[in-house]
Formats: structure tokens, sequence, C-alpha cells
């Protein structure tokens, strides 16, 4: 069982959609999922109780944010697996997700959901976030140019050498960096 949240800073990873799913709707980076036993609750004159069986809050309810839910075991990093049980997708390569190019970089079980997923950074900034989720390390790259799916999500054909792929992703690494610069100047 999960629960929606709307946190009250842009502090979450969606609007309430995931993956093209919308299952509540927020403003952008104020939406996160959470299991109840992972949610802090508060009452209304702010004293915190922790209660997996505790009332949803009110939608007025303030939340801290979404790694305050999680335990410091369940902040540290996942070691990733080498390839899927099939054996169709390994570390490195190359991918595509709703047309777009990406590199597999972390294979295994997540937090948020069971069964195995994917982690993928893509070339382009079109990802949610930076390997990170709800608190929790799965890989690291850029911020918006990763994503976790499972492996029937992706695309396998009409994929280019994996070493054409990571000079690209660097490439577009190089040119955010520059880009970035120049706004600051």
């Amino acid at each position: 069982e999960w629960v929606g949240v709307e946190l009250t800073e842009a502090a979450g990873m969606h609007d309430g959609s995931v993956m093209g799913v919308p299952y509540f709707e927020c403003a952008p980076k104020h939406g996160v999922f959470a299991q109840p036993v992972q949610l802090l609750f508060a009452n209304a004159l702010g004293a915190a109780n922790v209660s997996a069986a505790a009332p949803s809050p009110p939608a007025s309810a303030s939340m801290p944010s979404a790694a305050a839910a999680f335990d410091d075991e369940e902040l540290s990093a996942l070691p990733s697996k080498e390839q899927t049980v099939d054996g169709t997708l390994w570390l490195g390569r190359q991918v595509k997700w709703n047309g777009k190019q990406g590199l597999v970089r972390y294979i295994g079980s997540v937090k948020f959901a069971p069964g195995e997923w994917v982690g993928v950074e893509m070339i382009e900034a079109k990802g949610m976030h930076d390997g990170n989720v709800l608190g929790v390390g799965y890989f690291t790259c850029p911020p918006q140019m990763g994503i976790i799916v499972q492996p029937s999500d992706l695309d396998l054909s009409g994929t280019h050498d994996a070493a054409v792929v990571e000079q690209a992703i660097r490439q577009a690494e190089i040119g955010a960096r520059s880009a970035a610069r120049q706004h600051c100047l």
C-alpha cells in the first residue's frame, strides 16, 4: 500500500503523476509516494506522532520532507546487480525509453515497489531525477537525467554502441555546465 503525499516545499519528485499516470494533483516537485510506516504524522498542535495506523493527515498538514520519512539504513545506496534475471540487460547497455537513448546504470530491487527495476542515465535531460528516489541512491547522474523503470519499459532495438552513448552523455553534461556558467554571468 502506498500513500501519495503533497509536500509544502518543492522537495518532492513529481506533480502527482508518475510515468504518465496521474494519481493526484499538486505543484511540480511537491509530490512523493511513501508507505504508511514511513510517514511522520503531525497533530493539530504540531507534535509529531509515528504510527502506521494513524489516519491520513488533512491536505493542510505539514510534511518536513521526503527524506525525513526514511531511517538511516534506507538512505544508503543500494548495490546494483550486473545484469537482469533474464540476461537481456546489463550495466552499461544502451537502451531507449520513450524513444530517448540512455545507458543502464542500476539493476535490482527498489524501496518503492516490488520486482526488478532498471536505472537509466538518459543522454538528454529528459529524465526525472539524479538516480536518487525518495532519499535512496540507486545510481548517480546529473539532475533530470535519471529514470528507474521496469525492464519491459525499455526498448533494445536500434541502439548504438555504449561507447558512443557514453561520449554523448559527457558532451551533454559539458554543454549543460557551459550554459549554466553563461547564465550566471
